[in-house]
């Protein structure tokens, strides 16, 4: 009988966990089990009073070269103690394993784990330590580069776009407005003064990549989207799903304000960079929208015409049209 390929696997905890007990050098009662599947798959361990991440990624996910690259960003962060979870060295000082899954390398690094809860709706004084955690990150990261994706017009809009195609007809209302923003925003891309600060982005810090303990100590994680681009598109990404998050928008109003407060004790937003918000935010929804496009054979079950008309159109309609009709712009607080 034919063996048929396989697009993704879910490796055997059990094994996963022998496997991290000997490369790793833990306890040999130390456990392993998934915690979830997705673009990658992550599984704890605990090794008896520790416990850490081991994250699996995809195949043809991340090449060797970008998880290196993001563990060099991981360790310069770890270095000047910013509140992120670190990569830890296996006992021969190496950072990635090379699995031989069935449908080929799939590459593993051990994470310490993040201490702490999820926290969905956080209050003002978390608002405010997320930002100055971000404006930490940024104030290391800035004017650096990494050799990874570079976030422009083009990986952030037309690939996207291009993605979405393939899955979607373009004769849908939802798809012409698509383009049309992608359109829209790569001209606004072209006239934006070019003296807004750049480095190397994390681009996907919201409460589901954090944990927050009861001392209010925020830990980020998850930094599998790294790459060059705006500093502003890590504050654009955190306020459009604070505003997504808050039905109550004076309570927006004050939570963003909080955070923007926050980054601002460590590094203050010029006033190009906080007039780019809107539109910015809405370039990230539409790449995380080419992303699920590309996962649709690993993961994604919800990539629907209905998804793409609630998640994705309804959610950027209503974050611009809050910014133009209200006419709110995000202050730096003093």
């Amino acid at each position: 009988m034919k063996n048929f390929p396989v697009t993704t696997s879910t490796l055997s905890a059990k094994d996963l966990g022998l496997f991290a007990i000997e490369k790793y050098g833990l306890g040999e009662n130390a456990t392993c089990t998934l915690f979830r599947t997705g673009i990658n798959h992550t599984y704890f361990i605990n090794d008896g009073n520790t416990k850490y991440a081991l994250r699996v990624y995809s195949y043809n996910w991340r090449t060797e070269l970008e998880i290196s690259e993001e563990i060099n960003l991981l360790n310069l962060l770890k270095q000047h103690g910013i509140g992120i979870s670190h990569p830890i060295a296996d006992t021969g000082r190496n950072f990635i394993q090379a699995l031989n899954a069935p449908e080929g390398i799939r590459y593993a690094v051990l994470f310490s784990f993040a201490k702490g809860d999820k926290i969905r709706s956080m209050d003002l004084d978390t608002c405010q330590t997320i930002g100055s955690l971000m404006a930490s990150i940024h104030s290391l990261t800035a004017n650096l580069k990494t050799e990874r994706i570079n976030y422009t017009s083009e990986s952030l809009l037309a690939l996207p776009y291009k993605y979405a195609t393939e899955y979607f007809s373009e004769a849908l209302p939802e798809m012409k407005f698509i383009k049309e923003k992608t359109e829209e925003i790569t001209d606004f891309f072209k006239q934006t003064a070019s003296d807004i600060p750049s480095g190397i982005i994390h681009l996907d810090i919201w409460y589901d990549n954090m944990a927050v303990t009861a001392n209010n100590e925020v830990t980020v994680f998850d930094f599998d989207f790294c790459g060059n681009g705006w500093l502003v598109f890590d504050i654009a990404y955190f306020c459009k799903q604070l505003f997504h998050i808050e039905a109550d928008k004076d309570q927006y109003e004050l939570k963003a304000q909080s955070f923007l407060k926050g980054y601002n004790t460590i590094r203050t937003l010029t006033t190009n960079e906080l007039q780019v918000i809107p539109k910015t935010a809405a370039a990230i929804w539409i790449f995380y929208l080419g992303v699920q496009c590309q996962r649709f054979d690993w993961s994604n079950i919800f990539l629907t015409e209905n998804y793409l008309k609630l998640v994705h159109v309804a959610k950027i309609k209503t974050w611009l049209e809050y910014y133009k009709t209200r006419a709110v712009t995000l202050t730096n607080v003093g």
